[in-house]
């Protein structure tokens, strides 16, 4: 679940309120340890991703850094090769 999560700081452009959202909802899911919540979680279940997406925008929008902003496209191909070297073809 959670090795879907990847990091949002520090790119141009910024990371999207999907981005943000998805992350929080990969986080939520890891930590009730399910990806559906039940009828009776569901309303909190919802919440927490909402209030945890809304203090992870803040975060990102008050984080500072020296580094220049990563390129999008450049870290997918690195973690293309990565996967490429670590399963192979």
């Amino acid at each position: 679940m959670c090795r879907n999560i990847r990091p949002l700081n520090n790119f141009e452009p910024p990371a999207t309120r999907d981005e943000v959202t998805a992350a929080a909802l990969q986080y939520v899911r890891k930590v009730a340890g399910t990806t559906k919540p039940s009828q009776a979680n569901e309303e909190v279940f919802y919440a927490a991703v909402k209030e945890i997406a809304h203090i992870t925008e803040h975060l990102l929008d008050d984080l500072v850094t020296g580094a220049p902003p990563k390129n999008r496209e450049v870290e997918a191909a690195k973690a293309r090769a990565r996967a490429q070297v670590r399963y192979g073809a």
